[in-house]
């Protein structure tokens, strides 16, 4: 794999703007009359809470585009009242998340309520300013686990977070939370910069103590959109998935659980590997508005937190109750009724199309504004090449620059030289 990134070359020829003011919440959507079964019967198990848009860093691939607090983000008193409905609505599980979530005020006090509620409490971070006083708080407050963002080596790290010392702060992060008694997990965002340093990546994770690393394909959405070329192309997964099944012997080695993120896929000959101590063992399709919530800090409720603001927002907790907007919302229900007729291109084709419905919505949705096809799947990247072809992703429209925007690619299909 030979990229040709500008940002790799120390980020020449690309820079951050300002981080852009998230435009004030959709409000009063509608929703349906009535409650279907099935709407009844799906739950949320897992909800990620974006606390605030206000962040610290200035990822490059940050889908949302954070820096600047929402300008109509919710009162503490909004927050405690939506931890309430997630208790009551089945919620077991809630991970804050930013921007940067301690850089909410009462970030403390809503990590108390969801433990007090019975729910557990994670939260993902940068860590560039997760002081060894607000761990001991985040503690003493029942926050369960950490993961904390690490995406390559020093250098790579640093020019991928937008900001000098960005990686020291990571580890200090990881070693503060230790030292307060949280168990401490990486995530990592694997992209052409950071593919390369994988390996190395796993080692300090296992040097950390961590517990579990969770890895993902960073997605053409907000800032990552801007930089096209050091997106993961379809053909890099050819490389790509015996690389993370060697590194899923490490990770059993060294007593890591290895967590791939539903854009991590499908159905190639290292699936079980990778999955097959989860679930069903295998990949799987997407569990936005199934058994997923995301909540955007001004009372958005979205199927997934990563999911577009437009169109996939359902509704807004300060117009109806969270039930009401899981089980009525046209956006949540999206992927309870998507089934192969609501697929396109390849994936319309696919053996697995009944099973997958084209993996992660997300991913999809943000190369081509319309789900139901993802070129970046193991299994599509293989039987093309049986084929003698590749698929390469060009992007054709960029992003407007706005807070989960997103621009738009064409596939092209190639013959593969001799």
């Amino acid at each position: 794999m030979g990229p040709n990134v500008s940002l790799m070359a120390g980020g020449k020829g690309l820079s951050l703007s300002v981080a852009p003011l998230a435009r004030p919440a959709l409000r009063r959507l509608p929703l349906a009359a009535d409650t279907r079964v099935q709407d009844r019967a799906w739950r949320p198990i897992y909800a990620v809470w974006e606390l605030t848009l206000k962040c610290d860093l200035a990822c490059h691939h940050c889908g949302s585009r954070a820096g600047r607090a929402r300008p109509d983000e919710l009162s503490t008193a909004e927050c405690l009242d939506l931890v309430r409905q997630m208790a009551e609505l089945g919620v077991m599980e809630v991970t804050v998340i930013g921007g940067e979530a301690y850089l909410h005020d009462d970030w403390i006090e809503i990590v108390r309520a969801i433990r007090q509620a019975g729910m557990r409490c994670s939260m993902t971070t940068g860590g560039r300013g997760l002081t060894e006083e607000r761990a001991q708080a985040a503690a003493e407050a029942g926050l369960q686990s950490a993961s904390v963002s690490l995406d390559g080596g020093e250098a790579t790290h640093d020019r991928l977070r937008g900001v000098a010392g960005a990686h020291r702060a990571a580890l200090q992060a990881a070693a503060n939370l230790r030292k307060a008694g949280i168990k401490v997990a990486v995530n990592t965002q694997i992209n052409r910069l950071s593919m390369p340093e994988l390996s190395d990546v796993l080692e300090t994770v296992v040097e950390l103590g961590a517990f579990a690393w969770q890895i993902q394909l960073t997605v053409a959405m907000g800032r990552a959109a801007d930089a096209p070329d050091m997106l993961i192309q379809p053909e890099d997964l050819l490389d790509l998935f015996p690389l993370l099944a060697r590194l899923k012997g490490r990770c059993d080695e060294a007593s890591v659980v290895l967590w791939p993120a539903n854009n991590i896929g499908y159905f190639g000959p290292y699936d079980s590997t990778l999955r097959g101590s989860f679930g069903v063992g295998h990949s799987a399709s997407c569990s936005a508005g199934c058994t997923a919530l995301g909540i955007e800090a001004n009372g958005a409720i979205k199927g997934c937190p990563s999911l577009q603001t437009v169109p996939w927002t359902g509704g807004n907790i300060r117009d109806a109750s969270l039930k009401d907007i899981w089980e009525r919302s046209a956006a949540l229900r999206y992927m309870r009724d998507r089934t192969v007729d609501d697929l396109w291109g390849y994936c319309r084709t696919c053996y697995y199309a009944d099973v997958c419905r084209a993996g992660c919505t997300w991913t999809g949705f943000s190369l081509f504004g319309k789900p139901g096809n993802n070129p970046l799947c193991h299994h599509r990247a293989l039987e093309m090449r049986r084929l003698g072809k590749r698929e390469r992703l060009v992007q054709i429209d960029r992003a407007p620059g706005e807070p989960f925007d997103n621009g738009r690619f064409e596939i092209i299909v190639e013959d593969i030289k001799p």
